[in-house]
Order: structure tokens, then sequence, then C-alpha cells
């Protein structure tokens, strides 16, 4: 595996957090590590995994976790395997050294490559990245072990690239394990998903999650303890969105949002249009997904409270969260202006509170 030269930018890299390959410790997905260490410890280990859950929960650290565990104690039938707690292996074992720096002869990261023309990532895993398999997997693994490729992510992979790999997960070499990450899981090629073994990780607790926070020195030195709070809150058990709504003040942005939506059936319309702007903005996807959040928040508490309402009412407010959010999927699916959605959907709200 290709080292990274110093400096270059890397797409599974968030600022202020290191990679998840550095990350050893694992925080909630006790159940999903137990899974895989009884595979790896029966010695019936899958040669490959489609580990799965949304964006910013765990996934990358949960497989480079397993690959650690894999490259440092190859033999199953091994008494450090057999008397395992967890797949936790100590910071200066010399796996878990070369893994952090990516220098690990059994080692394959496959991901987005840095376009240094452009300055910019590739927009896809490309077909020559996925080739890269064939020598990997062709040759005697370095340390006479297992050979580990991770995929971060799956949903990266252009059409060419998941053919590629389709290849290799059909005729795997004995000591094989494939490690695909996904977001989105049921959009990748029903051969590609057939070939593999499922595991989907659930979002975060939001103690969890600020726990997460709170172990990230740059973040919480950088942040009060109620901005790590507010976010853990309102991050919906992902750590990445956690982190973008600390970048964009989050806190803030709910104030504002709160405050609108508690003089309905009244709309500002200079505070409305403020924050329609404010969240159509580019790289402002956490802050329009917290007003989607926020905004089905208050729907929800309207029909909780639904003993107070007659029934047609409530069915109105139920339809109009079915089609915000079905609207805002939209939105993020086909990259849409996020503005006229924030104004209509205002609109509305005033036009329910009214009745």
């Amino acid at each position: 595996m290709s080292i990274p030269s110093e400096g270059t930018p890397e797409s599974d890299r968030r600022e202020g957090c290191p990679p998840p390959r550095e990350t050893l410790r694992l925080v909630g997905h006790a159940a999903a590590e137990q899974a895989l260490l009884s595979a790896y410890r029966s010695d019936r280990m899958h040669h490959a995994w489609l580990i799965s859950g949304p964006e910013g929960v765990g996934k990358a650290t949960l497989a480079y976790r397993l690959a650690r565990f894999v490259l440092a104690h190859p033999d199953p039938a091994d008494a450090a395997v057999q008397t395992a707690q967890d797949l936790a292996v100590a910071e200066d074992h010399p796996a878990a050294r070369r893994l952090a720096r990516l220098s690990h002869p059994d080692l394959l990261v496959l991901r987005r490559g840095w376009n240094a023309d452009r300055k910019t990532f590739f927009a896809e895993i490309r077909v020559d990245d996925v080739r890269r398999t064939g020598s990997f997997f062709g040759s005697t693994a370095g340390e006479g072990g297992w050979r580990v490729c991770v995929v971060d992510t799956a949903d990266d992979m252009n059409g060419a690239a998941a053919n590629a790999l389709l290849k290799a997960l059909e005729e795997p070499p004995p000591r094989a394990l494939f490690l695909l990450l996904s977001a989105a899981p049921r959009a990748l090629p029903a051969p590609v998903r057939s070939r593999c073994r499922s595991l989907r990780l659930s979002p975060l607790r939001q103690a969890e999650t600020l726990e997460v926070l709170k172990g990230l020195p740059e973040v919480a030195e950088e942040h009060e303890a109620e901005a790590l709070a507010t976010a853990a809150e309102l991050s919906e058990g992902s750590v990445a969105r956690a982190l973008s709504l600390l970048a964009s003040d989050g806190a803030a942005l709910r104030n504002m949002v709160t405050g609108l939506l508690d003089r309905l059936p009244a709309v500002d319309v200079r505070a409305a249009h403020a924050l329609a702007e404010d969240v159509a903005r580019r790289g402002a996807e956490a802050r329009f997904a917290l007003f989607v959040t926020l905004v089905g928040d208050w729907l929800h508490a309207r029909v909780s409270a639904g003993a107070a309402l007659r029934e047609p009412r409530l069915a109105r407010f139920a339809e109009l969260w079915e089609k915000t959010a079905r609207s805002a999927h939209d939105i993020e699916v086909f990259n849409l202006d996020r503005r006229p959605f924030v104004l209509e959907t205002l609109t509305e709200l005033a036009g329910l509170a009214r009745r």
C-alpha cells in the first residue's frame, strides 16, 4: 500500500479529527464488533463484509479496527484471538503502527484520490484504482497472513469500478478480506451486495456522540461544553454531522429556526429570506439538514399533542411532514436550490398554524 505524501489531502479525513485508521477506540457498535470477532474466532470468516450505516457513525473506524486485529493476529485459533474480549490492538503493536501509516504490505485502501492538477478529489473511485486488487491479491501475503482491502466508500465507485471489484469478489484467494463501507447500500449493484455479508450500524446515541466529540482534542479545546452538547443533540447520531454543526454554529441556527417556528402563523419575511439564503450556501448541507430536522420535530410535536386537535388537522400535519421529507431528499439527490423549499415550507406551516 502506497503511503500518502506529506500534506496530501485524504478523502476520508475530517478537519480536527485523526483519520479512521489511526482511531483505536470504538464508541458504540458493541454488537457489531462482537459479530465480527465471533466470525473470525470461529474460522468461518466471510471474505467480504458490507458495513453500512449513516455517514459519520463509525463504519471506517470499525473496518480498520477489524483489519488491524486480523493483521496483528493472523491465526484465528491463536490464544490471543480465542480469549479476546473485543477487536482492540495495542497502539504500539507493529501491525497497528504500520496500518496507521498505510505502510502495511497486506493492506489496500481504495478511496477517491487527490487530483493534484485540479487541487481537488476525484469525483469517483476509478476503475484503475480497483484494478490494483488484481496484483494485490495475486501475490503472496507479505507477512504470510491475511490480505485486507478497505473500500471507503463503495458508494463512490463508478460502474466500471464496481464491475472490476465484482470480479475480485467472485474469485477471492484464501485469506482475502474485503471491507466495503456504504451509506446507501441499496444503491450498490445487486451482484456486489450478494457477494458480501451485511453488517448495518445504527446512529450513535446522543451520549456516545458527545463522548466522541470530547475525545477529539482539537474539537474539545475549541468549543465550549454547551456547544458540544448541542451539536451531539442535533447530530442524529452522526459525528460527521456534529462536526459540521460545530463548524457552522448549529446552535445559532437552531435559535433562528425555533424563533421563526414559535411565531407561527406570523412569518417574519425578512428573517425567512435570510434563513433561506443561509442554508442554500455551498457547504451548508448540515445546516439545511438541521432545518429539515427542526421542522420535522415541530410537526411531530403537534401530531403528538393530537388529543387537542381534530383528526383532519392531524392528517394535514402528517401529510406536510411526508411532503417535506420527500422534497428534502430530492433536493439532496438532485442538488436542487434549497431556497424555494425553505420559503414554501414556512408558508405551508403558517397556513396550518392558522387553522
